[in-house]
C-alpha cells in the first residue's frame, strides 16, 4: 500500500475509464466507503470529473466479485479450487496444446483495462516464450484505424499534440466524437475555449449529439463519406494556395498523387455536398475556417476508426494537417480521442497483433532487438491474428486454448451470437476477471482466475495525450485476488521462464519495459521512455504524471512531435496517403433498409460491469433504446415509447423506441451498454457484422444494414425482491440498479389477470401480500400492485399495467410503508392514494447531483430558474462535468414553448 494511504491522506489515482484520464483523489472515510474527487494538479483534468467518476464510490464492493480460482465441473457448474491448481491446470493445457499443435493454437485477448504492467508480462509471454503473435486486445475495437493511420503517414503510432491544444486552438473540428458524453472533462476545456477565447467548434457527424449544442457549425453527414469531405477540404486548401509548401517539399512525400485522389473524389464544394448529404453553404462555411485559422485541431474518435474504411478516414485528416503545416504546434494538429483508460499503454507494449513492445514492429532489426533484451526463446515472426480474426480461428478450430483478461468479447465483438457458439468449442477456455459470472464466462470457459479490480492493483496507465500515470491501491484485494501481471508471471514460471519472470512487484515490470524502449533507441523510435529505467520503488510510487518521450540523459524536449518534421519513416518525411473512394462495405437492401450505428451513451461504460453497479448512472437511460427518424418510425407505424425489433442478417433485439431528428433518416443508432446478464433481448453485438478495414483489422461498428418493426408490448411493470423475480421467458426486461437493490422493468403482452397470478406464486408462497388495483380511465387502463412481506419485513413488489403510472416506485412506497396486512391474501382498492405518494423526481438528467427531470421542470415553472446557469445555481444540475449541459437547454427550451403556448 502507498505511502499517502498509510498516512491516511487521499490517494491519487487515475479514473479507470475513458482514455482522458484523469486524476483523482480518494478519501477512505470508513471501511468499504470511499469520496471521490477529481485532483486538480493532474494535467488532463485540473481537478475536473465526470458524472461516471464521481460514482466510482457506488461500484466497488463485493457484490458479484469472482474472489477465488475455480474450475468447471462435468455437469457445467464451477468449483473453487486453489490457485496452484488452478495454475497447474492452466500450464499442463497450454503445453499439451503448444507440442500437440505448435504455439499458434494459443491466444490471449486482452483489454484497455489492463494496466502496462499487465499488459507487458502478457505480451512478453505470448510473443517471446510461448511464440505465438495471437495477442490481441479489445482495443482493436475502438483505435486501431488510428494506429494504423499514424503508422501510415508517421512512420510510428504516435499522437503528435497535448490537450493544452485544445485550450489554444481557434478552431476545434470534431469527427465521429459525441465528445459532450463519451470524453466529457475534454468537452468542458473545449467549451470554456469557445466561450472565453472564442474558437470555434464544428461537429461532422451522422447523428446530432449533445455535442452539437455547443458547436458553431453542424455537418451531419452521410455515414462512410467522411474521407471525401477531407479529400474536399484539401483540394479546396490547393485551389486557394493556401498550403505550407516548404513544409510540404521539406517534410514530406507523396503530394501530389495525394491531391489527385482528393480531386477525383470531390472535386468542388457542390459535389462534395451531394456525396456527404450536406448542404453546400455549410461545406464552404467549414473549408472557409479551415483555411484562414491557424490554429487548427482535429479531433476524431470512434465514428472515424470503427469503420471498414477507418484508417483511410484518419489519413484524410491527416493530409489536410499535413499540407497545412499544421501539426505539433500550439493548438494545431490531428487528435485521436481514445476511448479506454489504456489504450495507449497497451500499443506502447504492442497489445496489438501486428505490433512489438516498445512501438517496433514485424521487421527483421527490430524482432531480433526484442528477442535479445527478452532473451527468448522462441521469438514470434510475423503478426498474429487480429480480434475478429482471432474468433473466426477459434471458430475454425486452430486456435485450441484462449486466454481472455478482463474483457468481455461475448457481447463486445461483432457477430457476437457466432463468436459466443465459437467459445464453446476452445479446448481450454481461461478467463481472468473481477466478475463471477458474464456473457463471456457463462460461453464456456473452463479456468476462471481472481483478478484484482480497479482500487485494488498497482501500476501505470498512458491516455490519449501520452501521459503516464500512476493507478494506485488504495482498497485490499479481496479473497484470492491478485493482479494480472502476477498470474500471469506465475504461468510463466511454472512453463520454465522463472529466470525471465523474476518480477516481485509491479515497478519491477515497469522499470524492464521503460528500459526496453530505450534499448537501442537513437532517436529512431518515437516511444522512449528509457529515462524511468532505473526509478526506484519509492520515486515509483510517487511518480506523478509525465509525457513521454522521456529519454536517459537528456532534458524533457518539445511536448509535440513534427512541427519541425523528424518523422520515423525511413527518409524522416511523413506520408501522404490517398484514400480509396468511400463506400461502405455493405449496402443497404429492400430487405434490410436502414444503416445502424452503434455507441455509447453518456453514464454507461462498455458492458456495464462497473458502471451496471450504480445507481445514479443508471437512473439517466435506464433500458436499451433505438433512435428513429420520424419518417422511418412512420412508415412501420413505430410509436415513441413503444417497441421494435431491429434485425439484420446476424440476429434481432427488441429495444424501446425513441424517435427524434437527431437521427438521419434511413439510419438507426442504438447504444451497446446491454448484455445477456443486463437484459433479454439488447446485445448488440449480435447484430453488427464483422466486415473489418483491411489495415486496421477493426470492425465496421456505424454501418450495418438493419431492417425495424415494430413490436406490441402494451403492458409495463417492474419488480424489486430481494432475489430477482423469475419471469416468463416471452418477457422483454431489463435489469436496473436502484437504491433500494436491483429492480427488473419490463415489457409483455400478457394480460393483468396472468400477471396477478404470476405474481402470487412467485411472491406469496410464503409470504403475505397486499395488493391493489388502481384505474388510470379507459383509455390507460388499469395498473396492479402487489408487495409481499415474510415475517413483517417486506421481501418483494411488483408492478404492471397499460397506464404511466405503472412504472411509478413512489405509488409503491405507502403500501410497503403499510407493512403486511392483518390477514394472508388480504386484497384491498384502498391502500394508496397516488395523490399523497412522494413527488417522483423522474429520469435522472444530472447524474453527478442526482437530479431528476420533475425537479429540474419544478424550478423552472416555479419561476426559480429561468436559464441553465440558474438551474445550475439552484439545484447544482450541470454545475460539475457540464455533460447534462445539453440536456437542460433542451428542458428549459421545452418549458418555455409550454409556457408560451
Amino acid at each position: 500500500m502507498n505511502a499517502m494511504h498509510q498516512n491516511n491522506g487521499p490517494v491519487r489515482t487515475t479514473c479507470p475509464y475513458c482514455g482522458v484520464g484523469c486524476g483523482l483523489r480518494i478519501g477512505l472515510d470508513a471501511p468499504g466507503a470511499i469520496t471521490v474527487t477529481g485532483d486538480p494538479e493532474h494535467p488532463a483534468n485540473l481537478g475536473g470529473i465526470c458524472s461516471k467518476g464521481a460514482a466510482l464510490g457506488e461500484t466497488i464492493g463485493p457484490a458479484g466479485r469472482l474472489l477465488h480460482p475455480m474450475m468447471r465441473q462435468r455437469d457445467g457448474s464451477f468449483a473453487r479450487t486453489g490457485w496452484p491448481a488452478a495454475l497447474d491446470a492452466i500450464v499442463d493445457g497450454l503445453s499439451r496444446v503448444i507440442e500437440r499443435d505448435g504455439p499458434n493454437a494459443v491466444a490471449f485477448y486482452l483489454s484497455g483495462q489492463l494496466l502496462t504492467e499487465d499488459y507487458y508480462v502478457a505480451n512478453k509471454l505470448m510473443k517471446g516464450f510461448i511464440g505465438s503473435s495471437n495477442v490481441d486486445t479489445n482495443s482493436r475495437l475502438c483505435m486501431a484505424s488510428s494506429v494504423a493511420g499514424h503508422r501510415r503517414a508517421f512512420g510510428s503510432d504516435t499522437v503528435p499534440g497535448t490537450y493544452a491544444d485544445l485550450d489554444e486552438a481557434d478552431l476545434i473540428i470534431l469527427v465521429g466524437s459525441n465528445a459532450a458524453w463519451c470524453h466529457p472533462v475534454l468537452f468542458q476545456r473545449l467549451v470554456r475555449n469557445r466561450q472565453q477565447r472564442g474558437a470555434k467548434i464544428v461537429v461532422v457527424d451522422p447523428r446530432r449529439t449533445a455535442t452539437c449544442e455547443e458547436a458553431d457549425l453542424v455537418l451531419q453527414i452521410a455515414p462512410g463519406t467522411d474521407a471525401a469531405l477531407f479529400g474536399g477540404l484539401l483540394a479546396h486548401l490547393a485551389d486557394k494556395h493556401a498550403l505550407d509548401y516548404q513544409y510540404i517539399e521539406t517534410h514530406t512525400s507523396g503530394f501530389e498523387n495525394t491531391l489527385a485522389r482528393a480531386r477525383e473524389l470531390a472535386p468542388d464544394a457542390a459535389s462534395i455536398a451531394r456525396a456527404c448529404g450536406l448542404a453546400q453553404d455549410d461545406v464552404v462555411q467549414f473549408f472557409d475556417w479551415f483555411r484562414s485559422t491557424e490554429r487548427a485541431v482535429t479531433c476524431y474518435s470512434q465514428g472515424v476508426n470503427q469503420s471498414a474504411q477507418g484508417t483511410d478516414k484518419v489519413n484524410a485528416i491527416i493530409n489536410c494537417h499535413l499540407a497545412t503545416g499544421r501539426i505539433g504546434k500550439v493548438g494545431a494538429g490531428p487528435f485521436s480521442l481514445t476511448g479506454q483508460p489504456n489504450a495507449m499503454g497497451g500499443r506502447e507494449v504492442g497489445g496489438l497483433a501486428n505490433q512489438l513492445a516498445a512501438h517496433m514492429n514485424y521487421v527483421t532489426a527490430d524482432i531480433d532487438r526484442v528477442r535479445r533484451f527478452w532473451r527468448a526463446p522462441r521469438m514470434a515472426e510475423r503478426e498474429g491474428f487480429k480480434a475478429v480474426q482471432m474468433f473466426d480461428a477459434v471458430a475454425r478450430g486452430e486456435i485450441k486454448a484462449l486466454w481472455v483478461m478482463a474483457t468481455n468479447p461475448a457481447v463486445s465483438l461483432p457477430r457476437a451470437g457466432a463468436m459466443r457458439d465459437a467459445l464453446g468449442k476452445l479446448e481450454l477456455f481461461i478467463v481472468s476477471d473481477n466478475v463471477l459470472s458474464n456473457d463471456t464466462i457463462n460461453a464456456g470457459a473452463h479456468i476462471l482466475l481472481p483478478a484484482s479490480a480497479w482500487g485494488e492493483k498497482d501500476g501505470t496507465v498512458t491516455n490519449s495525450e501520452r501521459c503516464i500515470s500512476r493507478q494506485r491501491a488504495f482498497l485490499p484485494a479481496p479473497g484470492d485476488a491478485k493482479p494480472d501481471w502476477l498470474i500471469v508471471t506465475e504461468v510463466a514460471r511454472r512453463l520454465g521462464y522463472g529466470e525471465t519472470f523474476a518480477y516481485q512487484s509491479a515497478a519491477d515490470v515497469f522499470r524492464e519495459h521503460a528500459a526496453l524502449s530505450g534499448f537501442e533507441n537513437d532517436g529512431s523510435r518515437d516511444f522512449d521512455i528509457g529515462g524511468l529505467a532505473n526509478i526506484s520503488d519509492a520515486d515509483y510510487d510517487a511518480l506523478v504524471p509525465v509525457q513521454w518521450p522521456v529519454r536517459a540523459g537528456k532534458q524533457p524536449s518539445n511536448p509535440r512531435f513534427f512541427a519541425a518534421g523528424g518523422y520515423f519513416t525511413p527518409d524522416r518525411k511523413a506520408r501522404f496517403v490517398a484514400p480509396e473512394f468511400p463506400m461502405l462495405a455493405e449496402a443497404v437492401s429492400v430487405k434490410f433498409p436502414l444503416c445502424l450505428n452503434t455507441g455509447r451513451v453518456r453514464d454507461q461504460w462498455h458492458t456495464m460491469t462497473r458502471t451496471g453497479r450504480s445507481p445514479r448512472l443508471a437512473a439517466h437511460l435506464a433500458e436499451p433504446f433505438v433512435e428513429v427518424h420520424p419518417r422511418d418510425a412512420a412508415a412501420v407505424k413505430l410509436t415513441d415509447g413503444g417497441f421494435a425489433r431491429v434485425t439484420t442478417t446476424h440476429g434481432s433485439c427488441v429495444l424501446k423506441v425513441v424517435v427524434t431528428e437527431s437521427q438521419l433518416p434511413g439510419s438507426l443508432f442504438v447504444p451497446i451498454h446491454w448484455s445477456g446478464e443486463t437484459a433479454s433481448s439488447a446485445r448488440v453485438g449480435d447484430l453488427v457484422a464483422s466486415n473489418t478495414d483491411p489495415h486496421s483489422g477493426q470492425p465496421e461498428s456505424k454501418a450495418t444494414p438493419a431492417a425495424i418493426a415494430a413490436v406490441s408490448l402494451p403492458m409495463r411493470g417492474f419488480s424489486r425482491t430481494r432475489r430477482l423475480l423469475e419471469l416468463p421467458l416471452d418477457t422483454w426486461w431489463t435489469r436496473v440498479e436502484t437504491i433500494n437493490g436491483p429492480e427488473l422493468r419490463f415489457a409483455s403482452d400478457r394480460d393483468i389477470l396472468f400477471w396477478h397470478d404470476h405474481a402470487t406464486r412467485a411472491l406469496g408462497r410464503d409470504a403475505q401480500v397486499a395488493e391493489f388495483i388502481e384505474s388510470e380511465g379507459e383509455s390507460s387502463g388499469q395498473t396492479y400492485r402487489i408487495a409481499a412481506f415474510v415475517d413483517g419485513e417486506f421481501d418483494g413488489c411488483l408492478s404492471v399495467g397499460a397506464g404511466t403510472s405503472a412504472l411509478r416506485w413512489d405509488a409503491l412506497q405507502h403500501v410497503i410503508a403499510a407493512g403486511a396486512p392483518s390477514e394472508s391474501n388480504v386484497t384491498t382498492v384502498a391502500l394508496v392514494d397516488p395523490m399523497l405518494a412522494d413527488a417522483d423526481s423522474g429520469p435522472m438528467v444530472c447524474a453527478c447531483f442526482g437530479i431528476g427531470l420533475e425537479t429540474i421542470r419544478a424550478a423552472i415553472r416555479s419561476g426559480a430558474a429561468s436559464s441553465v446557469a440558474e438551474i445550475s445555481c439552484v439545484l447544482k444540475a450541470g454545475g460539475n462535468c457540464g455533460s447534462c449541459l445539453p440536456e437542460l437547454k433542451h428542458i428549459l427550451a421545452r418549458e418555455r414553448a409550454v409556457t408560451a403556448a
